[in-house]
This record gives C-alpha cells, sequence and structure tokens, in this order.
C-alpha cells in the first residue's frame, strides 16, 4: 500500500549551497552542497521528514557558509584600524 502525500517537495538550495561554496567558504559550502543533493534523494526513497531536515541543514550551512567569511573580514579590517591608530599615535 502506497502512502499519499499532499506534501510539497522541499527546495534543496543547491545553487545557494555552490554560489557560497565557489565565492564564500569553501569548507562549509561543500558541507550545504551535500546537504543539498541528499534531499532529492531522501524525496525520491519516500522519505519526507528526512529530505526536509536535510534541506534546512543546507540551508543553514549555505547561510553560514557567506556569514563566517563576512565576519572574519570585518574582524581584519577593525584589528587593521586599530594597528594603524596605534602606530600613528606612536609617532
Amino acid at each position: 500500500m502506497e502512502e499519499i502525500t499532499n506534501r510539497k517537495k522541499p527546495d534543496n538550495c543547491l545553487v545557494w549551497a555552490i554560489l557560497a561554496t565557489v565565492f564564500c567558504c569553501l569548507p562549509f559550502g561543500i558541507v550545504s552542497i551535500v546537504y543539498a543533493a541528499k534531499v532529492d534523494s531522501e524525496w525520491a526513497l519516500g522519505h519526507y521528514d528526512e529530505a526536509e531536515a536535510a534541506a534546512k541543514t543546507a540551508q543553514t550551512w549555505a547561510i553560514v557558509s557567506v556569514v563566517v567569511p563576512l565576519v572574519v573580514i570585518l574582524l581584519y579590517i577593525a584589528i587593521f584600524i586599530v594597528a594603524a591608530a596605534a602606530i600613528g599615535s606612536a609617532a
């Protein structure tokens, strides 16, 4: 007996995962790609809850892949400004 579902297949966020991997942070982006690829296979097997969980995890890792490099860049700029100010006031 086949289970009838009215669920909509979740977005796998594969495009965002690939873009985040290429332009932002390779390690976190790869994790996002792995989970994004898992969404379609889980959905095809009828594992709907697992597919939704994988989609959510893929989205989370894509966001992390973008945010972490931005924070690192902002910290680098802040440290550079503070160091430049310290050198300038010492002279």
